[in-house]
């Protein structure tokens, strides 16, 4: 790290991170937008909520604007096209039956490119407008995602004899590539389903709702568990459940959600934790702003200075490598709470041979460690996930793969279900054994009566 930087960083990161997390009040000038994909499954989550959303905003936000785009933009973390879309399904899968969505639990697939054809006819034809317009985008995605092709080609059929393309400012269709639906509200973008909650926050805030946004109702809040009953969680603890967590070094969601989790899901749940550091990224232009509002949200220090480099990633993990294996995610949370609350610049020497006293390495390992970083790169790649830090939960002999800060919640939402099931097998097969042992008393019964 230069010179330059290891003092401006400093300065500049305290600056902001002293400053208010939200700025005040976001312009209504340009209303509120949703964008949308008539084949993204993310979209077909959204248009559920949207006549909800538009009952209780104020004039100030209506018409909602909603714009539909037929083309998408590139998957990340270099997945295919395939990869992306198997990916999307099932975690579309997930948070439906977190949030009580509408979905196909047991064969959700692709709409066929003449029903997207048909669809985006009927919306472009269609003369309705405000919250018919959304019944109606509703309900046309519902027919996409639920193979309802019948209802579909009727609609369609009357749309394209009987109507003619509609023109109004809140309706557009587009060739703008998204990846995934998306609202954007005073410059700023959030995730349809992921974000609705930060940005009805905001809404609220800037009273711009007129009533009370009740949305995502099983939405777990940072430390606040799912599960607070004794004798469930010391279920939960004797199953003895592991986590892996891959994490890119110089990224500071990974010590967020590494601090978070170690210091209020690990010990709680008895979770056993194992930690697998990834080779530099290039995670260097990070989102200060939503890393700040996690840090305050989940209630873990963090000033975005003195980023790690390259080289500094790699003395991290000599050093993370440097003692025993037991010892790891202990070394690991000291050494990222010293880069992110304390600003250690590991690629300088002074601070590494500090780094190294406190804690109290005699020898630094003579592994090359590029190559150990390498072999979890690719571990962490055959999980196919767009984002980091990638974490594998595995408990009763089933594993759980998800990514990144928007799915932490998933953790206490498995263990839930886990023993939801549990229960479930347990009460059948308590049931079946009065079943039998009624049917043999029965027959004991009719044996004597013959005697």
């Amino acid at each position: 790290m230069s010179l330059l930087r290891r003092w401006f960083d400093p300065i500049r990161s305290s600056w902001f991170y002293q400053k208010p997390v939200r700025q005040e009040v976001l312009s209504t000038e340009q209303g509120l937008s949703i964008y949308l994909r008539l084949d993204d499954v993310y979209s077909y989550l959204a248009v559920q909520q949207l006549t909800q959303l538009d009952d209780i905003l104020t004039d100030d936000l209506k018409p909602l604007k909603v714009i539909i785009s037929n083309t998408s933009s590139e998957p990340p973390n270099g997945m295919t096209l395939e990869e992306w879309r198997n990916y999307s399904l099932e975690d579309a899968k997930i948070l439906a039956n977190q949030h009580r969505f509408s979905y196909d639990d047991e064969k959700p697939e692709q709409p066929s490119p003449e029903a997207l054809k048909q669809a985006e006819i009927i919306l472009r034809n269609t003369p309705l407008t405000g919250q018919n317009f959304l019944y109606l985008l509703e309900d046309v995605f519902h027919m996409l995602w639920q193979q309802q092709y019948g209802k579909l080609r009727t609609l369609f059929v009357m749309a394209s004899q009987h109507q003619r393309p509609q023109n109004f400012p809140e309706r557009i269709f587009s060739h703008t590539p998204i990846l995934e639906s998306y609202f954007e509200f005073g410059g700023r973008k959030y995730h349809a389903v992921d974000d609705l909650l930060r940005l009805t926050r905001r809404l609220k805030q800037q009273k711009l709702l007129t009533g009370n946004p009740i949305f995502l109702i099983n939405h777990i809040e940072w430390r606040e568990h799912l599960m607070s009953d004794a004798e469930e969680l010391a279920e939960i603890q004797t199953m003895h459940p592991e986590l892996d967590l891959y994490i890119a070094l110089e990224d500071p969601i990974s010590w967020l959600l590494l601090a978070y989790i170690k210091e209020e899901l690990a010990n709680y749940y008895n979770i056993q934790l194992n930690l697998y550091p990834l080779s530099y990224h290039g995670r260097d232009s990070f989102d200060w702003s939503l890393a700040t509002r996690l840090s305050k949200r989940s209630e873990v220090k963090f000033t975005p200075f003195c980023r790690p480099t390259a080289e500094g990633t790699l003395n991290m993990a000599q050093l993370y490598y440097s003692v025993p294996e037991e010892q790891r995610v202990d070394v690991m949370y000291d050494i990222l709470q010293a880069v992110w609350t304390k600003g250690r610049d590991l690629s300088f020497k002074p601070h590494l041979q500090q780094m190294q006293q406190d804690l109290a390495i005699q020898d630094l390992t003579d592994l090359d460690v590029e190559p150990l970083l390498k072999a979890n790169d690719q571990q962490c790649a055959e999980k196919h996930q767009p984002d980091f830090p990638v974490l594998e939960l595995r408990i009763e002999g089933k594993r759980y793969v998800f990514n990144s800060l928007y799915r932490v919640w998933m953790i206490e939402s498995i263990f839930s279900n886990v023993l939801e099931h549990k229960y479930k097998t347990e009460n059948e097969l308590e049931r079946a054994q009065h079943m039998s042992e009624a049917q043999d008393a029965e027959k004991t019964n009719d044996q004597k009566r013959e005697v």
